[in-house]
């Protein structure tokens, strides 16, 4: 174990250090990765991973994802999202028409746009999904929840696609599956978080099958209906996973690591069943100290 955890360090952690070398000035390249590193972790990790090449070009995206999720987050009037919002589509504009911002995630982006053919389709459709979600936050049924998945998740692994240089309709297909399993599970995950807000965004159909009103879920009890619910929520992203992971077989060994997030999802799924799917258990939230080494040996085998 000893002589396993020292090539991890080796193999992994030098290579945040690597980055975030000595000098006092931030480049764009390590702004993206301590972004994504303080508000996507498992992602930070599962990048961190990748090959030398394509990390450099997954950072930049993911941080990009963060940049426009957090809109929601840091506003409290619609407006001034609106506004943030437009700030990204139009820095996004400029960066492809080879005149980006002084931001430094659109800095790094521009960066690896002259490497890398990137389609700025998806990049805007990650915009354009919070756009819609600013306003009404909720959703009426699986179906939404998933066309919000595939818009804010599977755009993500597409671009990642893309920057391997993989296009193929089973690559496609897996990219889609992954992007609407992460999406459902991530929104299953934030139920606790959300509800501290008085927001729900688990689907209402599925909430009127059990007989659990939205109020149930603000007020942070879990019931058993409430546990049917959050069920029959995660059998839809455990189907769209088991479908991601049947068809990446066929994507190709290049292109194997950038669904290595597969193994938090899966581990995830795991902790919920041991906790009957109560969404409000303490030992879903605990930190896993043993996950950057967990991951590690899991990408050796993926």
């Amino acid at each position: 174990m000893s002589g396993t955890l020292f090539c991890f360090k080796r193999n992994v952690l030098l290579q945040f250090w690597r980055y975030s070398s000595t000098t006092t000035k931030q480049t764009p390249a390590v702004y993206c990765l301590e972004l994504v590193r303080k508000h996507d972790y498992e992602n930070f990790l599962c990048t961190l991973l990748l090959p030398h090449e394509t990390r450099a070009v997954a950072f930049p995206i993911r941080a990009f994802n963060v940049e426009v999720a957090q809109v929601k987050d840091q506003v409290s009037d619609y407006k001034i999202g609106e506004m943030r919002l437009k700030f990204w589509e139009d820095a996004l504009n400029n960066t492809y028409k080879k005149n980006p911002p002084k931001s430094p995630v659109m800095l790094a982006l521009y960066k690896i746009l002259q490497k890398h053919s990137l389609s700025k389709h998806y990049f805007k459709r990650l915009i354009d999904i919070r756009f819609e979600k600013l306003h009404d936050y909720s959703f009426n049924d699986i179906t939404a929840i998933e066309r919000y998945a595939e818009y804010s998740n599977s755009s993500i692994y597409y671009l990642l696609l893309e920057a391997h240089g993989v296009t193929n309709i089973n690559a496609d297909h897996a990219a889609s599956h992954m992007g609407k399993a992460h999406g459902i599970i991530n929104l299953i995950r934030s139920v606790p978080y959300n509800a501290s807000k008085r927001i729900n965004m688990l689907p209402q159909d599925i909430l009127m099958k059990h007989g659990v009103s939205t109020e149930a879920v603000l007020q942070g009890q879990s019931s058993k209906e409430l546990q049917n619910v959050i069920y029959d929520v995660a059998s839809y992203g455990k189907l769209h996973l088991d479908a991601a992971i049947s068809l990446k077989s066929n994507v190709g060994k290049k292109a194997n690591l950038i669904f290595l997030p597969i193994i938090c999802l899966q581990k995830y799924l795991e902790e919920l069943r041991r906790v009957d799917f109560n969404i409000f258990d303490a030992k879903l939230y605990r930190k896993d100290n043993l996950l950057p080494l967990y991951l590690f040996l899991k990408s050796w085998m993926f």
